[in-house]
């Protein structure tokens, strides 16, 4: 019987100190906080271990892609899976400033004004597709100029070799982390490599390079873990090639706000993953129920003061 304690907080209280009393104050959620914490720090701390980040688009249009961006500019990630989204809200952030909203906004107001609303973040259209088809179209015509035939892995690689550096792609090129989109077309992105092979037939994403390369890293890995946030493609190519490892991930820290009840990959509970070797029976797993932007932070900001 280990007794609650309360938490304790002072002007000068550091993230660590704050999700290190998470472990003692047996509260709910803020637990699994400091749980998830502590297996993301074995995951890094053991060798040999190939650890596996994945996250969908939305958080890249909020202040979270500093966190993402951090976590691949330090290499505590080996492998980035993630939906084009992010390419699209990397990029364009690169070069025009994303705004606040909120949720409550009319519409129909902003539709006329040429504004997007993505939950309470404000996208106007010179912010995102007029960016991205004119920085993006001449990098993809450099692009081709060297080759013709790409991976989406190689393709994020191309962009971010052209990105500044307070971009998640500049880095992951830099730092030489694969990033895998496994739903390239599904974005302005994927709009943009169709319109480009309008005229530009010969040119191609080759998806099943990246799966030769997925395979080929989890055939050959002795250790997997996974810092996955939300569902969809990017969780489920994640676990989805971890099944053909040897008894599945290692170790996994999975975020999200979905119900389990409703039968969704988002709301599926890591612990169901046993069941079909995407996960090891013996793996050190924890699911924390909640928004990404909130607890995303506490847990990379506790293990980035790790040690």
């Amino acid at each position: 019987m280990i007794p609650v304690k309360d938490i304790k907080l002072g002007k000068a209280t550091t993230v660590k100190e704050l999700v290190d009393q998470f472990s003692q104050s047996g509260g709910f959620v803020a637990k699994k906080v400091a749980e998830g914490a502590a297996i993301f720090e074995k995951m890094i701390a053991e060798k040999g271990c190939v650890k596996f980040l994945s996250f969908p688009a939305a958080i890249i249009a909020t202040g979270c892609r500093g966190v993402i961006k951090d976590l691949v500019k330090n290499k505590l990630v080996d492998v980035v899976i993630t939906t084009c989204g992010t390419l699209d809200h990397d990029i364009a952030r690169s070069f025009k400033d994303y705004y606040h909203g909120s949720f409550e906004m009319d519409d129909k107001k902003l539709y006329k004004q040429g504004v997007n609303r993505l939950g309470n973040v404000l996208v106007p259209n010179e912010s995102y597709g007029v960016v991205l088809e004119e920085k993006l179209l001449p990098i993809i015509e450099a692009i081709y100029k060297e080759k013709k035939v790409l991976s989406s892995r190689e393709f994020c690689f191309e962009i971010g070799k052209r990105l500044k550096e307070d971009s998640i792609l500049y880095w992951a090129a830099k730092n030489n982390i694969p990033v895998f989109v496994p739903g390239i077309t599904d974005g302005s992105v994927g709009s943009q490599i169709w319109m480009f092979r309008q005229k530009h037939k010969d040119f191609m994403i080759d998806v099943f390079k990246d799966e030769d390369e997925l395979a080929a890293i989890a055939f050959e890995a002795k250790k997997t873990g996974a810092l996955m946030i939300g569902g969809g493609i990017s969780k489920h190519h994640t676990i989805w090639w971890n099944q053909f490892k040897e008894n599945g991930l290692d170790y996994v820290v999975y975020i999200t706000t979905a119900p389990e009840w409703d039968g969704s990959l988002s709301g599926a509970r890591i612990k169901e993953g046993i069941s079909w070797g995407k996960v090891s029976p013996e793996a050190t797993h924890v699911t924390i129920e909640g928004d990404a932007t909130v607890l995303l932070p506490l847990v990379v900001g506790r293990v980035l003061s790790w040690g």
